[in-house]
C-alpha cells in the first residue's frame, strides 16, 4: 500500500503545480474545491482506465511487463521534469470555467493512464488504489490553490521535478526488484 501512496503523491504533482498556478489568479470562491474535485476524479478515472487497459494486454506482453511498466514510469517522470522548465498554461487562462477545469483535469491526468498499467504489477485492489490516488490528488489540488494564492508560482516547477523524480525512482525499483 505504501507504493500506491508514493505513486499517488508523484502523480498528483502535475495537478498540484497547475493548482498553484490557478491560485495566483483572481478567482471565484470555491476554486480550491472545484480544482480538487476535477483533478481528483480525473486522476482516479484515468488510472482506472490505464489499469484495465494494462490488464487486457498483460497476457500478450507478460514477459516484458516489468520492462514496459518501468519504461512508462521513467518516461512519465522525465516528461514531468522536462515540463517543469516550460511555461505553464495557467498564465494564458483569463477565466476559470468548468470547461477550462475539464481540459486541465484531462491534461494533468493523462500520465495517470499510463501509470495505471504499472498497477497491474502490484498486489493491490485497483479500486482501493484509484480511491487513494483520487483522495491524495484532491488534497494536493486544494492545497495548491491556497498555496498559489499566498505564495505565487515559485513552488510550481519544484513540485513537478519532485513528482517526476519519484516516478523515475519507482520505475527503477520495478526493474531492480
Amino acid at each position: 500500500m505504501i507504493e500506491v501512496t508514493i505513486l499517488a503523491v508523484a502523480l498528483s504533482m502535475d495537478s498540484f503545480a497547475v493548482s498553484i498556478g490557478l491560485g495566483t489568479k483572481k478567482n471565484a470562491p470555491g476554486l480550491a474545491l472545484k480544482a480538487g474535485l476535477f483533478f481528483g476524479m480525473f486522476q482516479s478515472l484515468m488510472l482506472f482506465i490505464g489499469y484495465f487497459g494494462g490488464k487486457g494486454i498483460l497476457g500478450w506482453i507478460e514477459t516484458y511487463a516489468y520492462w514496459a511498466a518501468s519504461g512508462l514510469l521513467i518516461l512519465i517522470g522525465a516528461k514531468m521534469i522536462y515540463e517543469s522548465f516550460q511555461e505553464g498554461i495557467e498564465e494564458d487562462i483569463l477565466v476559470i470555467t468548468n470547461k477550462v477545469m475539464l481540459i486541465l483535469a484531462i491534461t494533468t491526468s493523462i500520465d495517470a493512464m499510463a501509470a495505471g498499467f504499472s498497477l497491474t504489477l502490484l498486489d493491490v485492489s485497483p479500486y482501493v488504489a484509484c480511491f487513494i490516488i483520487g483522495i491524495i490528488t484532491f488534497i494536493f489540488s486544494v492545497s495548491g490553490v491556497f498555496i498559489g494564492r499566498h505564495s505565487g508560482t515559485w513552488l510550481r516547477s519544484k513540485a513537478e521535478i519532485f513528482g517526476g523524480t519519484i516516478l523515475i525512482l519507482i520505475g527503477i525499483k520495478i526493474l531492480i526488484f
